[in-house]
């Protein structure tokens, strides 16, 4: 299950990168939960074409969040933002060390960006 959200997160990202052909048939996959065998036979090419294309778009999205990271920095943003909340819920913390918190976290989210 968790390879199947990793790859809807990536093409989420980067989908709009690969051929309209790359994405009709990688989204039949993940997001439709086609068969090899239905988008082989709906797009009119054998199974093993369809096998060698999700695995090379798989190869293609995973080699643009290597270097671009957008991933990555989105959820290092949104574990951020998360903390702010619950920093924002604690009552047991000082205006201080809140103050001090929050411009931590802000700060790593600037650099995030």
């Amino acid at each position: 299950m968790e390879k199947i959200v990793e790859q809807g997160i990536l093409y989420d990202f980067y989908g709009e990168l690969l051929t309209e052909h790359q994405q009709k048939i990688y989204e039949d996959a993940v997001y439709h939960d086609l068969s090899l065998s239905e988008i082989a036979e709906e797009q009119g090419i054998s199974r093993q074409g369809v096998h060698d294309l999700i695995k090379r778009c798989n190869h293609i999205l995973e080699d643009y969040e290597n270097k671009l990271h957008l991933v990555e920095r989105f959820n290092e943003i949104r574990e951020s933002i998360r903390r702010m909340n619950e920093l924002a819920e604690d009552k047991s913390i000082g205006q201080g060390q809140l103050r001090e918190e929050i411009k931590k976290l802000s700060d790593g989210i600037l650099k995030a960006l």
